[in-house]
């Protein structure tokens, strides 16, 4: 059975050294590229002032030291670009259940007068009903629970509008006579 913590040894040539280098002093390039392009840079066998123990690299990096491991892991599977580029996400390309008419007709829905036998709007009430006006083929309670939280929207207030209350002038003169009130100092002076 071959020993799967054997420490992978990284050896970059001058044109990767060169590219890594490059990116590190770039100001715009993201920060983890950057950590990565460091943890190589530091790793890398054929340095001048010598090879770095992973320890040394995470300390100056600012990483854990598993994850110096899995940098050069990675780097030994898939060379220099990869290992800086990432992985792109599995769910990158699904396009969302609910677009924007579908929220604001879920918005809509849950402001108005939920159907006879129920007191509010549930969201397997909200699920079906969405079903039942063809807005959606299918989505799922999580979906709906996260597009009301996006939009600040609670089932059980009673206000019947999806937007925040705005405060009125009647709430100005509470505010004002709460923010002026400093006469008594809970800290004294000192000259």
């Amino acid at each position: 059975m071959p020993h799967t913590n054997k420490k992978v040894e990284v050896c970059l040539d001058d044109r990767a050294r060169e590219e890594l280098g490059t990116l590190v002093r770039s100001r715009a390039a993201p920060a983890r590229r950057v950590r990565v392009a460091r943890v190589l840079l530091m790793a890398d066998q054929d340095r001048r002032e010598g090879h770095r123990p992973d320890w040394y690299v995470a300390e100056c990096v600012g990483i854990s030291l598993r994850q110096v491991c899995r940098i050069r892991q990675q780097f030994a599977r898939e060379r220099v670009l990869p290992t800086i580029q990432g992985k792109q996400r599995a769910d990158a390309g699904i396009p969302k259940k609910l677009d924007g008419q579908a929220e604001a007709r879920l918005v809509t829905l849950c402001c108005s007068t939920p159907p006879d036998g129920h007191q509010r709007w549930t969201l397997q009430l909200l699920v079906d009903e969405l079903g039942r006006l063809s807005v959606v083929t299918s989505v799922c309670r999580e979906t709906v629970r996260q597009c009301l939280k996006k939009t600040d929207l609670s089932l059980g207030k009673r206000s019947g509008s999806a937007s925040r209350k705005r405060t009125g002038r009647d709430s100005w003169r509470t505010w004002r006579r709460s923010s002026m009130s400093t006469a008594n100092r809970t800290t004294k002076r000192t000259r």
